[in-house]
């Protein structure tokens, strides 16, 4: 079985109602979880900018937690870093794994 990379983000009961908190939340989680898959392949940022195509601005904002990101952004990010992302939304957590693809 392979091993993936992830992250997850719990929601403080206090901030559950909050919708911002909740996109930043997600948005750290992917971030954090772009950031460990990335370095477990021994990719820059530039490295990785340039397999998906963007900016290594825009990689830094994603990894930051800067960017609430688009379905077309996650299919680009997963292919860059050549795995399966696994998203799970529930309403007091954020989770984001990658899977590498068997060799």
């Amino acid at each position: 079985m392979s091993r993936g990379y992830h992250s997850s983000w719990k929601i403080p009961d206090e901030h559950r109602a909050d919708s911002a908190y909740v996109e930043a939340g997600a948005a750290i989680a992917l971030g954090q979880a772009v950031y460990d898959r990335r370095t477990a392949l021994g990719l820059s940022q530039v490295e990785l900018a340039h397999r998906a195509g963007l900016a290594e601005s825009d990689v830094e904002r994603v990894e930051g937690g800067a960017v609430v990101p688009t379905l077309e952004l996650l299919r680009t990010l997963a292919t860059a870093l050549d795995a399966t992302m696994d998203l799970t939304i529930e309403p007091a957590a954020t989770h984001v794994s990658f899977a590498p693809h068997a060799a």
